[in-house]
């Protein structure tokens, strides 16, 4: 399992002629990274001033955004594995006999399958990434300020981990013959590329003024 690997073996299988993992595998990880940095300004704002400072009602907020970028950094990391299953049940499909009429329609069915299974694991990482968005803005507006910068840094990640995980669906999509699923997809990935560079931007108006101003 890719997430059981220390980050010098993952690194090193990562630049070897392996084809995975490969951006599929890294887009996820680059999304497990944000949200653990979502963590940590959490974790460095729960019991400080400025949490004690707060109402209830931020309080709250606060907790359950810890506990929803922790276990969405799980998430990631299981999503990384499964992307490398994914390309591998693809390959296997194109290993398939066609010494005849029906052994050729059968491969050609399982080939399109096998497309739409190894797009829909970074199409979901791209879908769950966006979401991450609101809770690194809570991060930035009601984290400690001391360590805004790394909320900063999570939706950089977050961002060039969406536009990663849409390259790796328009590659897969590239080999689907249904038109209909095609615009479909290709949409909803203009998306959430165009829509988290506006929540991107914003947060890290929100960061930069901080850092400014402090």
């Amino acid at each position: 399992m890719l997430d059981q690997k220390t980050i010098k073996e993952f690194i090193t299988e990562l630049g070897s002629s392996s084809p995975v993992p490969g951006g599929g595998g890294v887009s996820a990880l680059g999304s497990a990274l944000a949200c653990a940095l979502g963590s940590m300004v959490f974790n460095l704002t729960v019991g400080k001033k400025v949490y004690n400072e707060y109402g209830d009602k931020e309080k709250t907020i606060i907790l359950n955004n810890l506990e929803l970028c922790l276990e969405n950094q799980d998430s990631f990391l299981e999503l990384m594995n499964k992307d490398k299953e994914s390309f591998l049940i693809l390959m296997s499909t194109f290993k398939l006999p066609k010494g005849s009429s029906v052994e050729i329609e059968i491969r050609n069915e399982k080939i399109q399958e096998g497309y739409k299974g190894a797009l829909e694991v970074p199409l979901l990482v791209a879908e769950e990434s966006y979401k991450i968005y609101d809770s690194i803005d809570i991060a930035a507006k009601l984290g400690n300020k001391n360590v805004i910068s790394d909320a900063g840094v999570s939706v950089l990640m977050l961002q060039a981990s969406i536009e990663s995980a849409v390259l790796n669906v328009r590659i897969n999509l590239s080999g689907i013959k249904d038109e209909t699923y095609k615009e479909k997809i290709q949409e909803r990935c203009t998306e959430l590329i165009n829509n988290g560079r506006v929540k991107r931007d914003k947060i890290l108006l929100i960061v930069n003024e901080n850092i400014l101003n402090a």
